[in-house]
């Protein structure tokens, strides 16, 4: 039997995690991982044995958890037209998510909760290669595809041709439940539902409430029923209103959530968990244009009053401590797979979070999302050991998780899948 794996970061200075958002200051300390575990923490100046352990000489540089991406589409090919998703065979597409899987865990994301697959079982296949170890890429919870209705939210077919996009179309409460059913039976983590109208419509734009009550509830109940969790695209008030009554655990947007919305929502704040996906919205207004969109066109489409819309939604959010996540739509040209780090930035600026406020978003409620909240989230004994060394001080400039630079060691899980040059790596269990 071999023997397990020690890695010990000697000289970090630990920034352990928020606690209620409330958390003690970092401090400088050695942190070994025994297997996947965090098994001891030696405040300085007491020093940790470095016999039998790869050392990583941290010399100062911040330890942090993994980072939880709670609005992923590692599916997502980032095509400018999105119809050209439904244009990749399937076969194609799994090497695809795979590649993305890997820039989205160099980026410092150890974890994944699905927001929508582009294909049935893609990120079921991905979800348990990455668990057996045979391909690197994040933790991920398994989401169906979008399932939206007649002219919603990925419906790319006209009267007169046929296309596929990323969406299963479905009317009526029987087709719903059919759906539904099929996709727990194939082994999804969560339902992915698309209740809400979005600004690349022609007709059901994102102020609009697309699904029926009907619907949603056949959706909800036949999930439920295997215990599986709802996502909801809810732009419009009605829709976060809608998905709130019928139980739906996970709601991405809320752009549009009137006052109303936002009592409800409090109201709900120990059972949902939320996620603006503002990166795309953002990055389609300022970073598009040599992709031919730009901003003119994006403020033509509504987008700078829906950006406006939603930081004054989730400035009030953050007021009233509602459970938000950090994921922000990525796997498009503009804002590709392994750029997700751009939402703590956003979340600073746009809605009022502190640093590190950011980072707990990213971290301790990324866990609690993916149902890890007892293993993940916090740098402490006997936790899972996802960990990121960061240069520079993180927990107060997250910008500085944008940089590949910056990430000195990724690990996940006790293995390390980035590494310092000349770190010992020979020593290190590093990824394959």
């Amino acid at each position: 039997m071999s023997e397990t794996a020690r890695t010990l970061f000697a000289g970090a200075l630990v920034w352990p995690g928020l606690e209620r958002l409330v958390g003690e200051p970092p401090f400088p300390a050695d942190v070994l991982v025994e297997g996947n575990r965090i098994a001891a923490i030696a405040r300085a100046p007491a020093r940790l044995p470095r016999e039998g352990a790869a050392v990583i000489d941290c010399a100062g540089a911040a330890l942090i958890p993994g980072l939880v991406d709670g609005h992923s589409h590692l599916s997502f090919v980032e095509v400018t037209n999105f119809a050209d998703i439904g244009d990749i065979p399937p076969e194609e597409h799994a090497f695809i998510a795979m590649h993305n899987a890997r820039k989205v865990l160099a980026a410092g994301f150890t974890s994944c909760l699905s927001a929508g697959a582009a294909k049935p079982r893609l990120d079921v296949a991905l979800r348990n290669e990455i668990a057996a170890g045979r391909i690197p890429g994040p933790r991920l919870l398994a989401a169906s595809p979008e399932l939206t209705t007649t002219g919603g939210l990925g419906d790319e077919r006209r009267l007169h041709m046929y296309r596929e996009s990323v969406a299963m179309i479905v009317d009526g409460a029987d087709e719903v439940r059919r759906a539904v059913r099929t996709l727990c039976r194939e082994g999804v983590d969560t339902i992915k539902l698309n209740v809400s109208g979005n600004h690349t419509l022609p007709a059901g734009k994102a102020h609009l409430t697309l699904m029926s009550e009907a619907e949603l509830a056949a959706a909800v109940e036949a999930a439920h029923s295997f215990d599986k969790r709802v996502a909801a695209h809810c732009r419009s008030a009605a829709s976060v209103k809608l998905a709130l009554a019928r139980g739906v655990e996970i709601i991405y947007h809320c752009d549009f959530a009137d006052d109303e919305a936002l009592d409800l929502l409090e109201d709900a704040r120990d059972r949902v968990f939320l996620a603006p996906a503002v990166g795309m919205m953002h990055d389609t207004i300022y970073r598009s244009e040599a992709f031919g969109v730009g901003y003119e066109r994006a403020r033509a489409r509504g987008l700078l009053e829906e950006l406006e819309s939603v930081c004054r939604v989730y400035t009030e959010l953050r007021k009233r401590g509602l459970r938000v996540l950090v994921g922000g739509d990525y796997g498009f040209p503009w804002s590709p797979h392994g750029a997700n780090a751009r939402d703590l930035e956003h979340f600073v600026r746009l809605f009022g979070y502190r640093p590190d406020e950011a980072l707990d978003a990213a971290t301790r409620l990324g866990a609690e999302a993916m149902q890890l909240g007892e293993a993940l989230g916090f740098v402490r004994e006997g936790r899972l050991a996802d960990l990121l060394l960061v240069r520079g001080r993180p927990f107060e400039d997250v910008a500085l998780l944008q940089q590949p630079e910056n990430l000195l060691v990724v690990m996940k899980d006790g293995v390390v899948h980035k590494a310092p040059p000349g770190a010992g790596a020979a020593r290190l269990p590093l990824a394959a």
